[in-house]
């Protein structure tokens, strides 16, 4: 007999008194448009609750220093087990971050290398590049050196007075640049590339003990200082310090007086010169972390010494693990930076699958994310695998094939936002496929590739491209027409579009998966600039100060600080959020609440749907903000209220919102990278209406995309691969939709034909 997860009365977000009964040990699926809902239930209600009752059995001394969760918005949530959540949040990590050390791989190649390679250099820490006994002197254990650039930093042909130094802050006439222009050591008006050795050596690094200058205060006094060259004073104040205690401008101001480049002592391999020295079968650990997983593995399998033998095969089942989820062409020394979120979602959950806990609860957002049609099997086998071993798999997801091997569906809707909130439906897969809900329906449709694409009225060309695996590709984008750049994971297509073509073509637009800067204060009207106007607006018309109709000023309510809310996280108790009982959660002073405009105060106006503020503003003829808030219409968010908090938005959402800012541009070239992530197949469709809107006012529009309905609706395909990796990189097709139906060597055409009902054999 199941037993079930049972939820009764759920109301966070737009949950409208949501009950579910889901089973355990079986993998259930949600889906629904985008902010119907779905992540409110699985994220926000049974994750936080868990995570919540997981804490509950420390003591209040751990307590304190694990994160807090607020107990979710529903009359009972029963049955739970430990969650375990699986996000699309970046991995991000600094430079000392890799494939490597976040899946633990690269520890087990350091015992490895201690235990079993020779000349041995010391225990497992010698191997590593985060231990002083293993990085490499020169740059760390970063493998790369971060240098100024005195080439720009000084200009040769002019003297020290005349502005030879062009870094601001040391420029002559400031305080710091009087330390140059003053010294008697120097001739001020003898230009520096004349200078002498000598003369050189004291500019940039000093020399003469006791050296002192004498320079202006700004009260019109004068002092003597010690002399400090410039290089050590550049190295001092902006390199070796922190650099994020310094304000936006200045970081920025910096960095274009700094080159990075390999370092020239362990040529990017950041150990020491011990640790490089000891070999495996010819290879030392350096060459390990730069090969590919599969390679990897095949280097490892032949060790079969007792010793090291059970560690290899530990580190070759690690690897296995990786590889099994598409990810082989990976290196265990990539940067996770780089990594893309789906990249990331999958390594994530790498660590979970050598794990021997059962009984717990996995939760996926959207795992198929980055993920093409061929990936997509080997991604259901990692949820099957997990199910298997004694766990509810709960995953959010829109893709069709993922939907299909759930042992349970529930489709939330039927709308979003406001419009949203229910359960619709509740079933397996097959029931789901006949029930009159929006998913449904679009699970029963069938769509053909474009009959008549549109012809291109030019191109714009990537040549010799080479960066990553791309193998020399030469390729042209057509302009005037849809394209879209497809191929499995690996393949190169962000390589190409978002990096090569990019470079080349720098007045592109790109809207990209990152993410935008939300904090507790961003909302819908304050990311599309909305505010400001809504703010002079009001000012104009009530004759008062701007700074009134603002949450962030002295409009603000005092209680609160504009916030809406009061956020209680005391010591020994559960944090709690309460709505602010003096302005009842509309942020602002009762002073602000009474001024109005058309009726509406500027609360009211943020309490608005941007359908229903068009409105508004048409009455009292805003064109400015109504221009802004037809770009909401245009990706399809007129639900949002403009005062919504964007960090209760989908993914989804953020990905339109961010959209949205771009849309008023004509005559260019906009590039998507993967624009239907988080997107519903109801919301797909609102997409390419909005792509074609795009195209039909003269842009460009190039998207690198997995989701088929988006390739059928291109007007033209540019297709990498083969594969991933060093078997990836190359152009395999270009064309047409149609055409691609009957091209060879490409697992893209072998997945649309079989979409479209096609000979499913005829594949790559």
């Amino acid at each position: 007999m199941h037993q079930y997860i049972t939820i009764t009365g759920a109301r966070e977000n737009n949950l409208k008194e949501v009950s579910l009964r889901i089973p355990k040990d079986r993998l259930t699926v949600f889906t629904g448009v985008s902010g119907s809902g779905k992540s409110s239930v699985v994220f926000d209600t049974i994750a936080v609750e868990s995570q919540r009752q997981l804490n509950e059995t420390f003591t209040w001394f751990v307590r304190n220093r694990l994160p807090k969760y607020e107990r979710p918005h529903a009359d009972t949530i029963e049955e739970l087990s430990p969650a375990i959540v699986v996000d699309q949040r970046p991995i991000g990590g600094h430079s000392r971050s890799t494939v490597g050390t976040m899946t633990d791989v690269y520890s087990v190649m350091r015992v490895l290398f201690s235990r079993h390679g020779t000349p041995s250099a010391g225990p497992a820490t010698a191997y590593s590049f985060n231990d002083r006994s293993g990085m490499c002197p020169e740059c760390h254990g970063l493998g790369k050196t971060v240098r100024p650039d005195y080439d720009r930093i000084l200009d040769p042909a002019k003297s020290l007075a005349d502005g030879a130094i062009v870094f601001p802050p040391f420029t002559a006439g400031t305080w710091q640049g009087q330390t140059y222009t003053n010294t008697p050591d120097l001739d001020p008006h003898k230009p520096v590339g004349r200078f002498s050795a000598r003369e050189r050596q004291f500019l940039m690094r000093g020399g003469k003990k006791g050296a002192k200058v004498n320079v202006d205060n700004s009260g019109g006094a004068t002092r003597d200082i010690d002399y400090e060259g410039l290089a050590d004073r550049f190295e001092r104040l902006y390199l070796n310090r922190d650099l994020s205690t310094l304000s936006q401008n200045t970081r920025d101001l910096v960095q274009r007086f700094l080159v990075e480049g390999r370092c020239d002592v362990c040529e990017g391999a950041r150990l020491n010169e011990a640790a490089l020295a000891t070999r495996i079968g010819g290879l030392n650990i350096a060459d390990c972390a730069r090969m590919e997983v599969t390679d990897l593995i095949a280097a490892l399998e032949p060790i079969d010494d007792p010793v090291a033998g059970p560690i290899a095969a530990a580190a070759v089942a690690a690897l296995e693990r990786i590889e099994s989820i598409g990810l082989g062409y990976l290196s265990l020394g990539r940067e996770t930076s780089t990594l893309s979120g789906g990249e990331g979602q999958r390594l994530k959950t790498v660590r979970h699958l050598g794990s021997s806990l059962t009984g717990m609860t996995y939760i996926f957002d959207e795992p198929s994310v980055g993920l093409h049609p061929r990936d997509v099997g080997r991604l259901n086998d990692l949820l099957l695998r997990l199910r298997d071993k004694g766990n509810t798999v709960l995953v959010v997801e829109h893709d069709p094939d993922v939907i299909a091997v759930a042992d349970h569906v529930v489709d939330m809707g039927p709308g979003a936002g406001t419009g949203g909130g229910l359960v619709v439906f509740e079933g397996t897969p097959q029931e789901l496929r006949h029930a009159d809900t929006l998913t449904g329906r679009h699970l029963r449709r069938s769509t053909g590739v474009k009959e008549s694409p549109r012809e291109a009225i030019g191109g714009r060309w990537v040549k010799g491209a080479d960066l990553h695996n791309l193998k020399d590709v030469s390729v042209r984008v057509p302009t005037g027409v849809l394209t879209a750049v497809t191929g499995v994971a690996g393949s190169g297509k962000s390589t190409l579009v978002s990096r090569a073509f990019v470079a080349g073509h720098p007045d592109a637009v790109v809207v990209d998966q990152s993410g935008i800067g939300i904090s507790g204060r961003s909302t819908p009207a304050t990311y599309l600039g909305i505010m400001d106007s809504l703010r002079k607006l009001f000012a104009r018309e009530t004759g008062r100060e701007q700074g009134l109709f603002s949450f962030n000023s002295v409009g603000a309510c005092e209680s609160c600080q504009g916030r809406g809310i009061i956020y209680s996280d005391l010591a020994f108790m559960d944090p709690v959020t309460t709505t602010c009982e003096a302005c009842e959660g509309r942020r602002f002073k009762e002073e602000v609440l009474g001024l109005t405009v058309g009726g509406s105060s500027i609360a009211d106006v943020l309490d608005m749907t941007a359908e229903r503020a068009l409105d508004f503003l048409a009455a009292v003829d805003d064109t400015g903000v109504r221009r802004r808030l037809r770009a909401l219409h245009e990706v399809g968010l007129t639900y949002l209220t403009l005062g919504q908090p964007l960090s209760t938005l989908s993914g989804g959402e953020r990905q339109r919102i961010k959209l949205a800012t771009q849309l008023h541009r004509t005559g260019t070239t906009y590039v998507l990278d993967e624009p239907t992530t988080g997107l519903h197949m109801a919301d797909v469709d609102g997409l390419l209406n909005l792509l074609d809107r795009l195209v039909d006012a003269g842009n460009t529009v190039v998207v690198v995309e997995h989701n088929l309905e988006v390739v059928k609706h291109a007007d033209w395909v540019i297709d990498l691969g083969p594969d991933g990796g060093k078997h990836g990189g190359r152009i395999v097709f270009e064309g047409t939709p149609e055409q691609l139906t009957g091209a060879d060597g490409s697992f893209t055409a072998a997945h649309l034909r079989r979409d479209l009902g096609l000979d499913p054999l005829h594949a790559a």
